[in-house]
């Protein structure tokens, strides 16, 4: 087994976030799934992959795979549309600096786990959850579909075999703010929350902003007020300080000055640990937008439910993770924790046991350019996954 090379990873990562950087003045990243830059990051990838003496393939969903042995690292290197240069890419290059000192070890990059076309997608494609010719199907803001995206990026092999895998590690960012407010180094994962989402559409009365007096209105936008406040009053009694619920895409129409908006369309998503806490927060949801759109005379549309299950962590990873955090770090610098984001592990987990770990994040800050983790944390991240890596591979 060759030694643990931590330069090489923070280089990396660095030449990494060259392809799609946006200004020398920060970190700040844009790699949107199969984007030209995506596609100049997955192919630069390979080619590391094939240096490191693993078999690079491109698979049909753009996933990128370094094959080797069975102990599968790996995360995501597309990004938010203001993306950081970590979100991610950190557990695809730390897999790549642990499979070139570890030959029990296979790396892989999971394509549009952003959410460009839905919410994790090349891993939710491998995992069985969505077939191929479904995905094909999903489009974007702007019309294109995956079908069509994803030909920038030609398939050089079929899906690999999950069989060859015996287990799955994903080291991330945390993205949020408990391990660096603490002072801690790393967090050894617990648990992946749920999530849940709805496409709500709410159609009142276009009419003109300057004759129509307010008492006749019958103003979407209005509606959209009502039901931010509604939702938060649905759910005092059920939530815990973990929920979260958020009110994300806005689409206003005619969107115009002088124009009463006649609809409005947006999302509501909430994510917690527990399914059932899930079921009772979507009931409450779905109950506050009947009542607003009958108080404010709003016809109400409301999709089917997309989302992915809350998932725990494996006792035994997590044990492994936890023992290599103990060995680099002094008691009291890492936790155990669970995550409030979403992550390719939740897709992974339905074929094979999964682990996480986390980095803290500078002001808890990502999906934004500022976000940032100091390198010496980078680097004590790496060690405990080497480590993790030597007690499974």
């Amino acid at each position: 087994m060759a030694d643990l090379d931590p330069d090489r990873f923070l280089a990396e990562l660095h030449a990494l976030r060259a392809i799609g950087g946006v200004s020398d003045a920060h970190k700040g990243v844009v790699r949107r799934a199969f984007s030209p830059e995506d596609v100049a990051a997955r192919l630069w990838l390979a080619e590391q992959f094939a240096e490191a003496g693993l078999e690079p393939v491109i698979d049909p969903a753009g996933n990128v795979w370094g094959l080797g042995g069975p102990l599968l690292i790996g995360s995501h290197t597309d990004t938010q549309p203001e993306g950081g240069w970590l979100d991610g890419a950190l557990g695809v290059i730390a897999g790549l600096a642990v499979a070139r000192a570890n030959p029990g070890v296979s790396v892989v990059s999971f394509q549009d786990e952003e959410g460009r076309f839905g919410a994790t997608t090349g891993s939710e494609i491998w995992s069985g959850a969505l077939p191929l010719a479904e995905a094909d199907a999903l489009t974007d803001l702007d019309g294109v579909s995956f079908g069509t995206a994803r030909r920038a990026l030609p398939a050089t092999g079929d899906f690999p075999d999950p069989a060859r895998f015996a287990a799955y590690l994903e080291a991330h960012i945390e993205q949020g703010p408990v391990l660096d407010t603490a002072g801690e180094r790393a967090g050894v994962v617990t648990a992946i929350v749920g999530l849940r989402q709805i496409d709500v559409t709410l159609t009142g009365r276009q009419n003109h902003a300057g004759t129509t007096p307010m008492h006749l209105r019958v103003d979407a936008l209005r509606g959209l007020s009502d039901a931010d406040h509604a939702i938060r009053d649905a759910l005092r009694n059920i939530a815990t300080p973990q929920s979260v619920w958020t009110i994300g895409h806005v689409q206003l129409h005619p969107n115009a000055p002088s124009a009463v908006p006649g609809r409005v369309r947006f999302t509501v998503q909430w994510r917690d640990a527990e399914a059932g806490r899930l079921d009772r927060m979507e009931a409450a949801i779905r109950d506050a937008l009947d009542a607003v759109a009958a108080s404010a005379r709003l016809a109400l549309e409301v999709s089917e439910t997309s989302g992915l299950p809350p998932v725990a962590m494996d006792p035994d990873l997590q044990d492994a993770l936890a023992a290599a955090a103990a060995e680099v770090e002094a008691p009291g610098a890492w936790r155990r924790m669970p995550s409030g984001a979403l992550h390719d592990a939740t897709n992974v987990s339905r074929l094979m046991p999964v682990g996480m770990l986390f980095a803290p994040s500078i002001g808890g800050i990502s999906h934004a350019f500022e976000e940032d983790t100091a390198e010496a944390d980078l680097v004590t991240c790496l060690r405990i996954l080497a480590g993790a890596a030597a007690r499974l591979a």
